[in-house]
């Protein structure tokens, strides 16, 4: 699974668009992180740079964006095990002030797994590897068929 991961795409199933805020290429509006799976280490990384629209501090990003950004970064993690899962919950560890107009990155990583249950962690990271700041999610992982039957293209 080596080189760059969009959305929501799985092996079997092919949703017609990608709207996705966080990662979706056919969002006009959204954010277009690109995700690469770090085989080595089994991360996967996304680099990125937050313009003024993400504001919430003068000069910072907003912390809903930063909160957007770890959870995408976790979800990903699930493509590992070749599932697709949704949030059930999540927590975040703002340690540090978001810049805005910096080049930053984001790693997610897998912790566990317990049946359908998920368990990764996040972490945004400026240029000087400083964690700025971190999360941990539980995700389910769901039958993507009958969740998004609607969507899915015949």
């Amino acid at each position: 699974m080596p080189g760059k991961i969009h959305g929501h795409e799985t092996r079997d199933l092919k949703l017609p668009k990608n709207y996705c805020f966080a990662c979706g290429p056919d969002n006009p509006d959204g954010m277009h992180l690109q995700f690469t799976l770090d085989e080595e280490r089994k991360v996967f990384v996304s680099r990125f740079q937050l313009g003024k629209r993400y504001t919430g501090p003068p000069g910072h990003c907003h912390g809903g964006i930063i909160a957007t950004i770890l959870d995408d970064a976790m979800g990903k993690v699930n493509k590992l095990r070749h599932v697709v899962a949704v949030t059930k919950e999540m927590t975040v560890e703002y340690l540090k002030p978001v810049p805005l107009d910096t080049p930053l990155h984001v790693e997610g990583r897998e912790v566990s797994v317990h049946g359908r249950q998920h368990i990764n962690t996040a972490e945004i990271l400026n240029e000087d590897n400083e964690v700025l700041a971190r999360s941990k999610g539980t995700f389910i992982a769901i039958d993507p068929e009958k969740m998004f039957a609607r969507f899915v293209e015949r």
